[in-house]
Parts: C-alpha cells; sequence; structure tokens
C-alpha cells in the first residue's frame, strides 16, 4: 500500500482523479493541501484523508511517498521543487511550466532528484495512437510530409470556466488560454510521433468575450527538421472535433475520425484506407493510473519524461509568441 498525498486541488481534472484513487486498492490519500482551505477539505471527505494548513507537513512526512499536483499552473515549479527536495514522486497535471525557463527549471529539478515523473498526456496510451506511432517507426507512410492534430470542446461556450475552474481562463495563473490547454494534448501526440520542430508559429483568437482576458481558439503551424509540415488546432468554441488526427507521406496516409482509424500504405497488406482499421493494441491504462503503478512498484516504460514535457511547454510558448509577433520563432529546446 504507498501513502500518496493530493497537493493542490485546483484544476477541472482533479474530480476524476479523485474517481480513480478512490477505484484503487493499492493506495492510501493520507493528506490534502490547497491554498483555499474549503477545497483541500472537499477532497479530503471524498478520499478519507487529513486537510492539512500547509504543504510542509507533507514534504515532511516520509511516510508520504508520492505526491499529485492539480494546483494553477503558476505554483507548480514551487511545490515541485519542494517536492524533489523530500524526494517524492510526482504527477504533475499538464502543462508542466508557465513557459520554457519554468518548465526546464522543473525538469531539471525532478532529473536531479532521480523521482518518478508523470503529467496527464492520456492520448498516448490509446490503441490508435499506438498503432501510428509502431507504424511510423516501421515506415510504413514513406516520408511523411505532413500531419495535423485537433483537440477541441465547447467549454467557452457551455461556461465551463465561469466559477470553480475560472483560474483556467487566467493566463497569468494557467500559463496559457484555451489553445494552449487543450493544444498541449494534441501537441503532445505531434511531437511523440515526428520529434520536435524547428519553428513554429500560430494565431490564437478570442471569440465570444466570455473570458476577455483569454483566447478561446487557436491555430498553429509547426516546421520539422525533415521538412514535414504540422497544423494543429485547438480552443473552446467548438461544437464537435470530428477529425482528430491526420498523417500523409510517401507511402501511407492516415485518418482519425470520430476515434475511428482509416488507414491506407503501400508498405501494409489490406490497408486500403476504405474500411475502420480494428487491428490494434489494447489500450494502456489512463496515464494517472500509469503513475500510480509506477510509483507503487511497476514498470515505468510508458511514462513521460520530465525534459518531454518540459519541451511540451516550450514549443508552446514559442507558438504564442509566434502568435504575437506574426513569425515564425525557433522554439527553446534541449541541447543535442
Amino acid at each position: 500500500m504507498q501513502t500518496l498525498a493530493l497537493v493542490g486541488c485546483a484544476h477541472i481534472h482533479t474530480p476524476g482523479f479523485v474517481n480513480r484513487l478512490q477505484a484503487r486498492g493499492d493506495v492510501r490519500v493520507k493528506y490534502t493541501w490547497d491554498p483555499v482551505p474549503a477545497k483541500a477539505q472537499k477532497n479530503a471527505a471524498a478520499l478519507g484523508a487529513t486537510a492539512v494548513e500547509s504543504a510542509t507537513t507533507i514534504w515532511r512526512d516520509k511516510e508520504v511517498t508520492a505526491v499529485v499536483i492539480c494546483s494553477e499552473t503558476n505554483r507548480h515549479r514551487g511545490l515541485v521543487r519542494a517536492a524533489c527536495a523530500s524526494g517524492k514522486h510526482l504527477f504533475v497535471e499538464k502543462p508542466l511550466g508557465m513557459g520554457a525557463a519554468d518548465a526546464y527549471a522543473m525538469a531539471a529539478a525532478i532529473e536531479e532528484a532521480g523521482v518518478l515523473f508523470q503529467t496527464g498526456y492520456f492520448m498516448r496510451g490509446l490503441p490508435v495512437n499506438q498503432f501510428l506511432k509502431a507504424q511510423i517507426g516501421a515506415g510504413a507512410f514513406g516520408k511523411i510530409t505532413r500531419i495535423r492534430g485537433s483537440n477541441c470542446h465547447h467549454g467557452s461556450l457551455a461556461g465551463w470556466f465561469d466559477t470553480e475552474w475560472r483560474w483556467m481562463a487566467d493566463p497569468s495563473l494557467a500559463g496559457c488560454g484555451a489553445f494552449g490547454d487543450l493544444g498541449t494534448h494534441a501537441l503532445d501526440i505531434m511531437l511523440w510521433l515526428m520529434g520536435n520542430p524547428a519553428r513554429v508559429t500560430g494565431r490564437v483568437a478570442v471569440v465570444t468575450g466570455r473570458y476577455a482576458e483569454c483566447d478561446e481558439s487557436g491555430e498553429a503551424m509547426l516546421s520539422f527538421p525533415d521538412g514535414a509540415v504540422g497544423t494543429l488546432a485547438a480552443g473552446w468554441v467548438d461544437l464537435s472535433d470530428p477529425v482528430s488526427l491526420q498523417i500523409s507521406g510517401t507511402e501511407g496516409h492516415a485518418v482519425v475520425i470520430d476515434g475511428q482509424l482509416y488507414f491506407k500504405s503501400n508498405q501494409v497488406a489490406g490497408a486500403d484506407g476504405q474500411e475502420v482499421w480494428t487491428d490494434l493494441p489494447a489500450a494502456l491504462p489512463h496515464a494517472f493510473d500509469l503513475f500510480l503503478d509506477a510509483s507503487g512498484g511497476g514498470a515505468t516504460a510508458h511514462l513521460v519524461g520530465a525534459t518531454e514535457a518540459a519541451v511540451r511547454s516550450a514549443v508552446m510558448a514559442a507558438i504564442y509568441k509566434g502568435a504575437a509577433r506574426t513569425a515564425w520563432v525557433a522554439p527553446r529546446l534541449p541541447a543535442g
């Protein structure tokens, strides 16, 4: 039985993580903390934990081996550093940082501490994405010329961020607006499949004005070193988002429509692109459960690296900079 603490309860995904923790028989949540005591108390009641006034209680308790950080993004750095100093494994909700410098500082601290890290990029575990990763590696697409990702919902139209989750529509606390919030998931898949881009640019927009200081939609372009071009769409003002991924290459093509894959390749028997492709691997556990498994002594192979997560923050920050400048921007990337 491993002992955890929930550090920060602000993120909109917190209730989902609480449900997953409740469903596990191998995890005990000893403490909850949030700068708003009522949030800590609410989640403590759900988890049978103790709400503490100071996170220092958590850092000093050696029985707590891992923490789940669901705070506002601008609090991540201080909490991550404290967790690293106390040798606790970390699940940190995305995005990791407020930008490149913030995220890379956390990645360095995590790697120096030698603790496990995970973030909420759950899309990697989907069967379609696992399959496409393997097919790219096997050369089924030939030379990839373009890739398009999209991740949109109607949260702004529905007022999801009007009350309890209002901070997520404040870039000074969240580090980004709607485009960065949802786009980071699709961006992770694109970089996981293609590697890091050399240059990026984009455009973000306020659509309804419901959250005046916050973009609600956006589109980005990514130029990869091998000549492939990526485009990325994300926002909170879409009634539906049927086409989530498209890959085109000299030997193959794939499109994901409403979660179903259509796959064509000159290199793969039967892949004519006419019918839904169903020969897929099994889904991996959710990213959060992968962390709980790993922090409890299980496999770590499918965890997202801290530097990987930092790169996503850095590339997203460069996209926003490109949007502000109406120019291509080279993202800050790790050496080599």
